[in-house]
């Protein structure tokens, strides 16, 4: 990823994470954290990923957040200074599941003395 595209996704993790909790006001998306995102070559897409706390409720957030979308870009068109703001999809990031998985094998492995 190209230095540019970097400093796109720092500015749009922040931004995105700033109009979720300060300006959408569907409940839905409430204890959103947006932990990456990535953004195509040409700044047209851009993957948002996202963990919730409630694990049950991660379609619902991810509807929700699908439905904000439009709202999310219109606000970062005043915040983020770029010339095009990218398509935004929400994808939930399972990275923190399986970090928690490989912890609880290692934990079980140090209980086990092996």
């Amino acid at each position: 990823m190209s230095i540019k595209n970097e400093r796109i996704s720092d500015a749009l993790i922040e931004e995105i994470s700033y109009i979720i909790s300060n300006k959408v006001k569907n409940k839905d998306v409430n204890f959103v954290t947006i932990t990456d995102v990535k953004v195509s070559s040409d700044l047209g897409y851009a993957k948002v990923y996202f963990t919730v706390l409630d694990e049950t409720k991660i379609d619902t957030t991810k509807k929700a957040l699908t439905k904000s979308a439009g709202f999310i870009r219109h606000e970062l068109r005043d915040r983020v200074d770029i010339r095009q703001i990218p398509e935004l999809t929400f994808i939930y990031d399972e990275s923190i599941n399986e970090a928690k998985k490989i912890e609880d094998i290692i934990d079980k492995l140090h209980k086990d003395g092996l």
